[in-house]
């Protein structure tokens, strides 16, 4: 079950993070032919080796990259009309989308039953205007958008990673296990990962002990030493979204060696008729995927994600390639 050539063995060069982990490059099975359409087929691919973030970015990390540089969010920024023909006047206000729990059942086929556009909400302010992020230094960072998501990496020195990388990573050595810790759901009976426990989107048990995000690390990494691979929050790829995967050619000679997934002008949601905004791929589910519901928080789960939203439960990590030597 073990990924070959999983040894700690990096390029002279060093990152500008000390903190950051050194993948060593393999070939690897990408994608599921078990859960939803969207992981098929299994393929296999070629990385190299990169370094990556042990933690998703924090709310510490990037309020500091706030205060240097003056960045304003998307969801801090007033929407240019010209982009939402159609939009209410009302609904043109900096905000973002927030996750409200319901009542009750509801039908889980339509997501603006428990999604919320709520104006004011922000990375500083997770809930609304009336929110904080005191006393969240150590959780992920959320309602950051794509641009936000590459503007930080950018001064922080760093990449976002492919599809393939985020996946290949996330899956720790496990070749084809359905979770980043195995194929068992609950190792032992105990909660594993930050994830919905009980009915979405209206009774949620509180198994893990958190109700929204949780500190980074609070749960074990995985066996690169990857914490919250699984669950917490959606994290930003570089891909462009795409339907499905390619096929696998097959032949040894022919297997695809780190891929740039997808295309822009393949990435809108088909069902947009107005407004429509180009997607990319977001991994690893977060603290409101389900297992009756949404059972994405696995390595080969995959999401599209307009590039204009920042949500209460999407952040992003990053890497970094070592220069050719």
């Amino acid at each position: 079950m073990t990924i070959s050539a999983s040894a700690r063995s990096s390029p002279a060069q060093v990152p500008p993070d000390q903190r950051m982990v050194w993948i060593n490059g393999d070939t690897f099975k990408m994608g599921s032919d078990t859960f939803y359409v969207e992981e098929r087929p299994v393929h296999r691919i070629a990385v190299d080796g990169f370094w990556i973030d042990p933690y998703p970015v924090t709310n510490e990390q990037f309020a500091r990259f706030v205060a240097e540089t003056g960045y304003v969010t998307i969801a801090e920024r007033r929407p240019d009309p010209a982009l939402y023909p159609g939009a209410p006047p009302e609904n043109l206000v900096p905000g973002s989308m927030v996750f409200f729990p319901t009542n009750g059942p509801v039908d889980l086929r339509n997501y603006a039953n428990w999604w919320g556009w709520t104006p004011g909400a922000s990375w500083r302010h997770p809930l609304g205007p009336s929110s904080s992020v005191l006393g969240l230094d150590r959780h992920p960072v959320v309602h950051v958008a794509y641009e936000d998501a590459e503007a930080y990496c950018a001064w922080a020195g760093k990449e976002l990673p492919t599809e393939a990388e985020w996946e290949y990573a996330a899956r720790g050595g496990l070749e084809q296990a359905a979770f980043t810790w195995g194929d068992e759901h609950e190792p032992g009976g105990q909660p594993v990962a930050n994830v919905w426990q009980g009915r979405f989107p209206w009774e949620n048990l509180l198994r893990d002990g958190h109700e929204r995000t949780s500190p980074v690390g609070a749960f074990r990494p995985n066996g690169y030493g990857l914490h919250d691979m699984a669950g917490n929050v959606w994290e930003w790829t570089a891909d462009w979204y795409a339907a499905r995967h390619p096929d696998d050619p097959g032949k040894a000679c022919c297997t695809p060696r780190n891929p740039r997934g997808g295309r822009r002008e393949d990435s809108f949601n088909p069902h947009q008729s107005s407004v429509r905004i180009p997607r990319k791929v977001v991994k690893g589910g977060s603290h409101l995927c389900a297992p009756n519901y949404c059972l994405r928080y696995r390595p080969a789960a995959r999401q599209p994600q307009e590039i204009d939203t920042g949500m209460s439960h999407i952040g992003f990590r990053c890497i970094v390639r070592p220069e050719a030597e």
